[in-house]
């Protein structure tokens, strides 16, 4: 069930296409200062921001899972990821699974501390908790990057 209103989706900047998308992500991560790698989706058909709440959502043709190389974890993306996202922190996040030893566990929180301390925290709803290298999402330059 998607919690994107007609509300939101009124007030909210709305792009279509994956170019455009894949961009306008990367965008607002930079923009709330979290790596420009963590929404590694593909062929989004839709992203849109309200940034008189800070509602966020992402659309792609199908779910997607994704390898974080440099910490050997999957993540799963579902087609909808939807999150509400200020300075350094997304909340509220939906549609975003990580596989902790055989179980798939849902996140609903990422942020990176203020002052840095150079790691990005992942909660699950249940207020267990990881911290990795904030460079471990981080893409680096296109010309050196692999699909998984």
């Amino acid at each position: 069930m998607s919690i994107l209103t007609e509300e939101i989706k009124s007030r909210a900047e709305i792009y279509h296409g994956d170019e455009v998308c894949q961009v306008k992500s990367k965008e607002l991560l930079k923009e709330i200062a979290l790596p420009n790698g963590l929404l590694p989706l593909k062929d989004i058909e839709e992203c849109g921001y309200d940034r008189e709440s800070g509602f966020v959502w992402l659309k792609q043709k199908k779910s997607l899972t994704h390898k974080f190389e440099k910490i050997g974890k999957l993540v799963s993306y579902a087609n909808e990821v939807t999150a509400h996202v200020e300075k350094g922190k997304i909340k509220n996040l939906s549609g975003v699974k990580t596989k902790e030893l055989l179980i798939w566990i849902t996140l609903n929180e990422i942020f990176v501390e203020d002052p840095p301390t150079g790691n990005i925290t992942f909660k699950t709803p249940s207020g267990l908790y990881r911290s990795f290298p904030v460079s471990a999402f981080e893409i680096e330059d296109k010309s050196n990057v692999k699909e998984v």
